[in-house]
């Protein structure tokens, strides 16, 4: 199929393009930007007058709870979010059930996601059998299989002995190993950040030394083994620090934050709202704003939706009872966006974080606009502002502390592979 996306503002990261242009697209690729290719015939023309056009989002971190937990969601419903979101390509952690931990789950999940055709799937392995921490996994033939990293998601894996040789082993092969810092003695069932409200409203409290201890170790052992170590979720002004020094001794180390994080803290707890219940949990102010200065510096390589959808019933328990986890994926534009403008971030460097940055990450050819490179395409209108609401979310959980906000920016077009996979009518 040809497209021709005309009069939009053209935003490629990695090219440095920020300029008002056309784009054509043939046979799933990016033809050309800028001119029109010899004897490219227009099968649709997409008007982008006044909208930004810009190359599919990359997210990090998406659970699409299946297989073993469709009553939280599904694949349909989420990449549908998905594409309703501008995303083209997203990971999966292995925290399913089963865990993603025998090459015939991962290609089972392939297969279902090719199938429905809406957006990129890439599944992140588990690092031990089960997510048990005890016994590693056979990471090659999940590699083979389809698996574009290896992670313990947010199961503790208090063994350092086990990550000392799951890192090893990664290392032999070139794997990358994706790793949230947590320190479970020190989290000891907490759900929400040390801090003022915590104390106020009577919460077990996670004190920030639980991720930097951990992240400390981490540091240590990729020193050590020289794995490509990815730190998912980094949540404190310390955190922020730490990776800061570790990248300035040349560790290979890449790290991301969840947009949640990057807007809110812990005063919007409010009266106990479990839509803030977060997995790591929002810290104080003084920990948000380092976390936007680390993305504004790139101590901070990308920002991920952490989507997380959860049932409706384990978010009307109480505070400390109920299931930790936002929904993201139609968000996560817009709340870049609103980062951006609130920060006075170039809006080029901004989708950078959710564009060809975790495409680097990721290992993969996307992000870009390059021409060849495959047609994934986000089309999205600055000036239109949206109600989030339940009804305005396609992803089964309705979950986000978000909700009855307005955001700026609207996703108009989603286009993966050079197929149209989402328009708003």
């Amino acid at each position: 199929m040809r497209i021709h996306i005309k009069n939009g503002r053209l935003i490629d990261p990695r090219n440095g393009i920020d300029a008002i242009s056309d784009l054509y697209l043939a046979g799933g690729k990016v033809a050309s930007v800028g001119a029109r290719p010899a004897d490219f015939q227009d099968y649709r023309v997409i008007d982008a007058t006044g909208m930004i056009v810009c190359p599919g989002l990359v997210d990090l971190s998406a659970r699409l709870r299946e297989p073993g937990l469709e009553y939280k969601a599904t694949l349909e419903s989420e990449l549908q979010a998905a594409a309703a979101g501008g995303v083209t390509s997203l990971a999966c952690p292995p925290d399913t059930d089963p865990p993603l931990d025998e090459p015939g789950l991962v290609e089972m999940l392939k297969h279902r996601t090719k199938s429905l055709d809406q957006v990129h799937v890439y599944p992140v392995g588990a690092l031990t059998q089960q997510l048990k921490g005890e016994r590693l996994t056979e990471m090659a033939e999940l590699r083979d299989a389809g698996c574009v990293a290896f992670s313990h998601a947010d199961a503790p894996l208090a063994n350092l002995h086990v990550l000392m040789q799951a890192m090893q082993y990664a290392s032999t092969f070139g794997f990358s190993v994706w790793l949230r810092p947590q320190d479970v003695s020190l989290t000891n069932k907490g759900v929400a950040h040390d801090g003022e409200m915590a104390t106020r409203l009577g919460l077990p409290p996670i004190p920030v030394c639980a991720e930097t201890v951990a992240l400390s170790n981490i540091i240590l052992l990729t020193r050590e083994t020289d794995v490509k170590v990815h730190l998912c979720r980094i949540s404190s002004a310390e955190g922020v620090a730490m990776v800061r020094a570790a990248k300035q001794q040349g560790l290979p180390i890449t790290c991301d934050v969840a947009i949640n994080h990057v807007h809110l803290s812990e005063m919007d707890l409010g009266f106990f709202d479990s839509n803030c219940h977060l997995v790591p949990p929002l810290r104080s102010l003084p920990d948000r704003d380092a976390l936007c200065t680390g993305l504004a510096d790139g101590t901070i390589d990308a920002i991920c939706s952490d989507h997380a959808p959860v049932d409706e019933d384990a978010k009307l328990l109480p505070f400390g009872q109920s299931e930790a986890g936002a929904t993201g994926l139609e968000l996560l534009l817009s709340l870049t966006y609103k980062w951006a403008m609130h920060m006075n971030t170039p809006l080029i460097d901004a989708l950078n974080t959710v564009t060809y940055a975790p495409a680097k990450i990721l290992g993969i050819d996307a992000g870009h606009l390059t021409p060849d490179a495959p047609a994934d395409i986000c089309i999205f209108d600055p000036e239109a502002y949206w109600y989030v609401t339940a009804s305005a979310i396609k992803s089964q959980g309705k979950n986000t502390p978000f909700l009855g906000r307005e955001l700026p920016g609207q996703v108009k077009y989603t286009l993966t592979d050079g197929k149209v996979v989402y328009e708003h009518l």
